[in-house]
C-alpha cells in the first residue's frame, strides 16, 4: 500500500479509508459503490468530502424519495399552466454517484429500484448508514451490489487527517486497470474463500476480482499480485461473511495443474493464485472489529425469516400510518381524496377536455381521475420465547433467556412489543409468562424457573401455536423464538422415544408454517446441529447458530433477526 500512502503518517484504519476512496474513484460504476457505516460527525464529513474525486456528478437521495424523482414524471404545475404534457428528468437519467443518506431506513421498494439501476451499470451508490443498532443496516439488495464496506465507528477524530487523493495517480490507474490480468488460480482462491465464509452471492468474488485489478493498478504493479488479491478479499468479503470456518473446516486441496517450463518474462515471483486460502481468511477476519462482524452476520442470517417484522404485521389502511401510493376510487366514509394524485391523473387530458368541454373551466376533472389516500398500518407484536429447559445446560440457558426477555421488554415500549415465555422440559411444555409488556410481572414469573429432564419439542411447538392464535385474535402479530441445543426425545403423551418425538415435532412445525407465523430458531449448542437447521426449514424460520449466548448477545440477535426484512 506504500505506493498510495499519504505523505503524512496516518493510522492503518485511515489508510484503509484512503485506499477505498482511491479505488472507488478509479472504477465507481464497476465496483458499485460504498457502504459507509458511521454516525454524522466530523470524521464522516472528512470521508464524504473526498467524494468529489469521483468522475461522476453527486446526486443526493433520501429514503422517502418517490418514483417521480428517480425516473422523472409529469410536471403538474407546468402541465396545467401550458395545457400540454411537460415531463421532468429523474435522478437516474444520467450517470451519477448517488449519495443515499440514512441508508439504514431505505424501504424495500426504493432498494429494489436502486438495485436495478446499479445493474446497468452506469451509476454508483454511496450509502451512508447511520444505524446504531444491529437491526439497522443497509437492505440486502443494495449491500450485495456494493463492493466495499467501511466502518468509522472506531476511528477517533485525531486520526482523521485530510484526505488528499492523488488525481494523477487515479487517472493513470483508470487508464490501465482493465488491462491487468488476474490468474485463474486467484479467481479459484477467492471463490473458495467466499464459500468458506458462507457467502452465497456470486457477485462477491466477481467484485473482489475487479477490485484486485484496481488495487494493483493503484499500486503500480504490472500484474495482479498476491497482496492485491488479499486486500480485495478484505474489503469485499469481511462484511458479507455469515460464518467463520471452525477448527477442522479446511478447504479441499486444489486440483493439480501441469507445470509450465518457465515464465517467458523470467519473473520468478510466486503466482498470486498460489496463496493459501487460510491466509486470505485470516486477512479477512482481521479487517473488521469482531463485534461489528458478529452484528452484521446475525443481521444477514436473519433475512431468512422473510415475513418477520420488528413492529408487527403490515396491513393497508385509509386513516393513518405510513403513506402509500394512491389508488383509483371515490371518496366515501373512511376514504379520503388525494387531491395532488387526482390532479396528476387529470393533467395529461386537459388539452383534449378543454376542446370538447361545454363549459369553460380551468381544470376538468372526471370520475376516473379521482384517487384515494392509502396508508400502511402495523399491528403490535408478541415475541413468543420457547426455551429448552431440559438437560444439563438448562440452568445456564434459562438464565440467559430470562435476561434476554427482560432486556427486550425494557426496550419494548417504543416498538409496541409484547413478550411471552414457554419452557419445555420433562414430559411437556408450560406457559410461564402469557403475553405481557409488564417488566415487573415478567421478573416475578421468571424467578426460580426450574430445569432438567427430556426435550418435549412437539409439545412446545403446539403450545406456541395455541398462544400465537390467541394473540392474533387480539390483534397482535405473533413471532416465535425457539431456543434449544438438541433434538426432540419426548412424545406428546410424555413417553420417551426419539423417532416418534421427532416425527411429532415435524408435524407441529408444519402446522406452524401453514398458519403463516414467522419465527427464528436459535441453536445454542457448541456446534451447529443439522437437525435444528432442518427443523428451521420446516418451520419456515431463520436459523441462527449462537453458542455460548449471553443475554445481551441473545437479545441483540433476536432484534436483528426480527427486524424488517428487505427484499433481496
Amino acid at each position: 500500500m506504500s505506493a498510495i500512502a499519504d505523505p503524512v503518517v496516518s493510522s492503518p484504519a485511515w489508510e484503509r479509508v484512503r485506499l477505498v476512496l482511491m479505488a472507488l474513484a478509479v472504477d465507481p460504476a464497476g465496483l458499485g459503490g460504498l457502504w459507509l457505516r458511521a454516525r454524522s460527525g466530523p470524521v464522516r464529513d472528512a470521508v464524504t468530502g473526498a467524494f468529489g474525486a469521483l468522475p461522476l456528478p453527486l446526486r443526493r437521495l433520501h429514503p422517502s424519495l418517490g418514483d417521480e424523482a428517480l425516473f422523472g414524471g409529469l410536471d403538474l404545475t407546468a402541465t396545467l399552466a401550458e395545457g400540454r404534457q411537460v415531463r421532468t428528468l429523474g435522478l437516474l437519467a444520467e450517470p451519477s454517484a448517488l449519495v443515499l443518506t440514512m441508508a439504514e431506513r431505505c424501504p424495500a421498494g426504493l432498494a429494489a429500484r436502486l438495485a436495478q439501476a446499479l445493474d446497468a451499470p452506469k451509476h454508483c451508490l454511496l450509502a451512508l448508514d447511520e444505524g446504531a443498532e444491529a437491526e439497522e443496516a443497509l437492505p440486502a439488495a443494495l449491500a450485495d451490489r456494493l463492493a466495499m464496506f467501511l466502518s468509522l465507528e472506531d476511528i477517533p477524530l485525531s486520526e482523521a487527517l485530510p484526505l488528499a487523493l492523488d488525481h494523477a495517480q487515479i487517472i493513470e490507474a483508470r487508464a490501465r486497470f482493465l488491462r491487468l490480468r488476474v490468474p485463474p488460480k486467484a479467481a479459484r482462491t477467492l471463490a473458495g474463500v467466499a464459500i468458506s465464509l458462507g457467502i452465497d452471492s456470486l457477485r462477491a468474488p466477481l467484485l473482489a476480482l475487479r477490485l484486485a485489478r484496481v488495487v494493483a493498478a493503484l499500486r503500480g504493479h504490472q500484474g495482479v499480485r498476491a497482496e492485491d488479491v488479499t486486500t480485495a478479499a478484505e474489503l469485499v468479503f469481511a462484511h458479507r461473511a455469515t460464518r467463520w470456518p471452525q477448527a477442522g473446516d479446511t478447504p479441499p486441496p486444489p486440483a493439480q495443474e501441469p507445470e509450465t517450463q518457465g515464465d517467458s518474462d523470467g519473473d520468478s515471483r510466486p503466482d498470486p493464485g498460489d496463496i493459501p486460502e487460510e491466509l486470505v481468511l485470516e486477512a479477512v477476519r482481521a479487517a473488521l472489529p469482531e463485534a461489528l462482524l458478529d452484528r452484521l452476520a446475525i443481521a444477514r442470517a436473519a433475512r431468512a425469516t422473510g415475513g418477520a417484522t420488528g413492529s408487527g404485521e403490515a396491513r393497508p389502511g385509509h386513516s393513518h400510518g405510513r403513506p402509500l401510493a394512491a389508488r383509483p376510487g371515490r371518496p366515501s366514509a373512511g376514504l379520503r381524496l388525494d387531491l395532488i394524485a387526482t390532479l396528476r391523473a387529470a393533467a395529461p387530458w386537459q388539452g383534449m377536455r378543454r376542446k370538447t368541454a361545454l363549459q369553460d373551466r380551468l381544470v376538468h376533472i372526471r370520475p376516473s381521475d379521482l384517487r384515494i389516500r392509502r396508508y400502511q398500518e402495523r399491528n403490535e407484536r408478541v415475541l413468543i420465547f420457547a426455551v429448552d429447559a431440559s438437560g444439563s445446560a438448562a440452568l445456564a440457558r434459562l438464565a440467559e433467556a430470562k435476561g434476554a426477555v427482560e432486556l427486550l421488554l425494557a426496550r419494548a415500549y417504543a416498538r409496541r412489543d409484547h413478550v411471552a415465555l414457554i419452557a419445555f422440559r420433562g414430559a411437556g411444555a408450560e406457559l410461564i409468562l402469557p403475553p405481557t409488556r409488564s417488566l415487573v410481572q415478567t421478573k416475578r414469573r421468571l424467578a426460580g424457573l426450574p430445569g432438567g429432564g427430556g426435550t418435549p419439542l412437539a409439545a412446545a411447538l403446539q403450545m406456541a401455536q395455541e398462544t400465537a392464535i390467541r394473540a392474533r385474535a387480539k390483534g397482535l402479530t405473533p413471532v416465535l423464538a425457539l431456543l434449544t441445543d438438541g433434538r426432540a426425545n419426548i412424545a406428546l403423551d410424555g413417553t420417551p422415544g426419539r423417532a416418534r418425538a421427532e416425527a411429532e415435532a415435524e408435524v407441529a412445525a408444519k402446522a406452524w408454517r401453514r398458519a403463516g407465523f414467522p419465527g427464528v430458531v436459535i441453536d445454542t449448542a457448541n456446534r451447529p446441529q443439522d437437525g435444528l437447521r432442518a427443523l428451521s426449514a420446516i418451520l419456515g424460520a431463520a436459523y441462527l447458530p449462537l453458542p455460548r449466548a449471553t443475554a445481551e448477545r441473545l437479545s441483540s440477535a433476536l432484534e436483528a433477526a426480527l427486524a424488517p426484512m428487505e427484499a433481496g
